[in-house]
């Protein structure tokens, strides 16, 4: 194993600072998967289990779902919630038993609701309820994706280190070219993002600036 004293997001940064890094790139036709910008995860104010770390998250979001609207792109949002007693969490919901704990996001309650702030085309956008870390994990998403032809996947939410991080890999294992917006997704903690941000960019995805993003979109030509 190699020794460093560098930090996270230093290592990140160096990675990101690479000439010769080589990127997977955008495909014929991308979607937008947004992974559980709910309220608790999104509202530090509210719940110990939120958190942010660009102020301008959701802002991001809401951008870049507009531009894959205009594009007739699919938008994709998911959440957790689970049944009264828990048991649909499985053993991911026995380490702790709080009124914070994941098991305890009940159906259709506050901490389940997807972030008000969130620009949400309840007509056209796809929600997506979701139980494990993976947007993939016993959902239909994969076939939804094969349905519109998908060969790109963008993914923004939070946390990095954990569902975003679980769902990029599930994109990339099914041949997913997979792109994570640096300033849209986000963690309890800095060291966990950014170790994952440096992961994710060395192995599983391209972790690009917003920017970046939005450019592609905005002169995105639709493919048949």
């Amino acid at each position: 194993m190699e020794l460093s004293n560098k930090s996270a997001r230093e290592l990140f940064a160096e990675v990101q600072a690479d000439p010769k890094r080589r990127l997977f790139g955008f495909g014929r036709k991308p979607v937008l998967i947004n992974v559980d910008l709910q309220n608790a995860y999104t509202r530090p104010a509210e719940f110990v289990t939120a958190y942010e770390t660009d102020p301008r998250q959701i802002e991001h979001v809401n951008a870049l779902a507009r531009l894959c609207r205009r594009h007739g792109l699919p938008v994709v949002w998911t959440y957790v919630s689970y049944l009264d007693s828990g048991e649909d969490c499985g053993v991911w919901g026995t380490r702790t038993d709080t009124p914070d704990s994941l098991q305890n996001i009940k159906a259709n309650s506050r901490r389940a609701a997807l972030d008000d702030r969130c620009e949400v085309d309840r007509a056209r956008d796809i929600v997506i309820h979701k139980r494990m870390a993976s947007a993939f994990f016993e959902t239909n998403l994969a076939s939804l994706l094969t349905y519109h032809r998908i060969d790109t996947v963008i993914v923004t939410g939070g946390s990095t280190s954990g569902c975003v991080r679980a769902t990029a890999v599930d994109s990339l294992s099914r041949s997913f070219r997979t792109i994570v917006p640096q300033e849209c997704v986000a963690d309890k903690h800095e060291s966990p993002h950014f170790a994952n941000l440096y992961d994710l960019s060395l192995k599983y995805a391209d972790v690009l600036p917003v920017v970046e993003v939005l450019a592609y979109l905005e002169q995105y030509q639709p493919v048949n």
